[in-house]
Parts: C-alpha cells; structure tokens; sequence
C-alpha cells in the first residue's frame, strides 16, 4: 500500500472504524468485520480522513473543480476532503444534497456549491456496498447541469462484494456509469497487509481470522467468470 493508504487505515484502527469479529450488518448478513466511519468524531479524526481522501484524488490524478458528498454521511467527507485540497493548493468547491428539496429561500436540493455547466466534480463515499447511494449521488450530479463530469468516485473501503449480479459492485458501477471507483482500501488489502501485524501491540488479523474473512469474501466476493 502506499504511505497515505497505510496512514489511512492506522487512523481506521485507532479510532476503531474497522473492527474484527463477529457482526450482523443492516442487510442481515453476518460479517467477521464491520466498519463504523461515524467513529471519526473529533476535529483532528476528520481532518486527517480529509488528508487521506485528498490525497487518494491526487494520486488518480482526479480533474475536480467540486467535491460532493451524498447526505448524511458524505457531508463531512466532502467538507474534509475539500479542506485537504485547499491546503494542498487546489481550492475546489463542496457541496450536498437535502433529503427533501427546499421550496423556500435560495430552493433547490444542493448545499454549499452546486454542480455547474461544465464543471468535473468528484463524488465521495464511505464504504461500497451495494452502491446505491453512488448511483443516486451520480445521476444527481450529471443532471445538475450540462456537461458535468463526474471525474470519479472516492470511497474509504471496498468490501469487494457482489453486486445485483456475478461481478462486484465496484465492477458493476464502472460497467453501468462509465466511471471508476478508487477505493482508498479493500477488505483484501487490509487483511494483506494486517495478516500477523500488531500495530497497536495486539495481532488484529491472525491465521484464523484472515481464514474468516477470506472465506467470507469467497462466498459474497465476485463469482469465477464475472469479472
């Protein structure tokens, strides 16, 4: 991994974003880890998620006159990320969606800068699942206004799990929009890369568990002949 991935997910670790164990997520399914990017509450947690987040744009060499974050858990990413760039030399735009357009005052469904004419913007999420919040944050985006590029799409981590069909989600996203989705991490580097480490004094992912989490990537990941 590259240093910003390998600081990236440190900071996941110390403020327990990524835990191992056993989890039942929201679907139902039963996860051997979970992640929780609502663990990233103080000042100094964001800023550094904004850094890794920026970083990740410059290293895909991502064109960005906007950042935009899917309500609710986007905002911040999106407030992060454009901070980050800022500090790095690129002041760009940010914005979000309201759940409910306003009918009121300045109207409309955008917060902060909205997508304009010709403007390349780029979409940021936590962790891809399904992809659905991607999608609907995508078809908002390019119908803002005309000629607007999404540049790509950054998200913290992939779970590498399948779609509607055979093929992952990330997959499906790049067939279905036309776009790319760059994952600061995936499940299968972590586990690479934490396999018998003990950053914090403690193995995290030993034999058994990385066993788990393979397997649990074997039986949800993408299907042989679907890539």
């Amino acid at each position: 991994m590259l240093p910003h991935q390998t600081d990236f997910l440190e900071l996941l670790l110390r403020f327990e974003v990524l835990r191992f164990g056993e989890f039942t997520l929201k679907s139902g399914r039963r996860s051997p880890y979970f992640v929780n990017a609502g663990q990233l509450r103080t000042g100094a947690a964001i800023a550094a998620l904004g850094a890794a987040y920026a970083a990740h744009v410059r290293h895909h060499g991502l064109r960005c006159d906007m950042v935009f974050g899917p309500s609710y858990k986007g905002v911040p990413l999106a407030v992060a990320t454009a901070i980050a760039l800022a500090q790095g030399g690129s002041d760009v735009g940010y914005g979000f969606d309201r759940k409910q357009a306003k009918d009121h005052g300045e109207g409309g469904v955008f917060v902060g800068t909205a997508p304009a004419p010709g403007m390349h913007v780029v979409v940021v999420d936590d962790v891809i699942t399904s992809g659905q919040s991607i999608r609907e944050a995508v078809e908002l985006v390019r119908g803002a206004a005309p000629d607007v590029v999404v540049s790509g799409v950054v998200v913290a981590i992939d779970r590498q799990e399948r779609g509607r069909g055979e093929r992952t989600t990330a997959h499906e996203l790049h067939s279905e929009l036309g776009l790319a989705v760059h994952p600061l991490l995936r499940i299968e580097d972590v586990v690479t890369w934490l396999h018998g480490r003990a950053p914090d004094g403690r193995v995290l992912v030993d034999d058994a568990r990385a066993a788990a989490i393979r397997a649990h990537l074997a039986e949800h990941g993408e299907r042989s002949g679907g890539a």
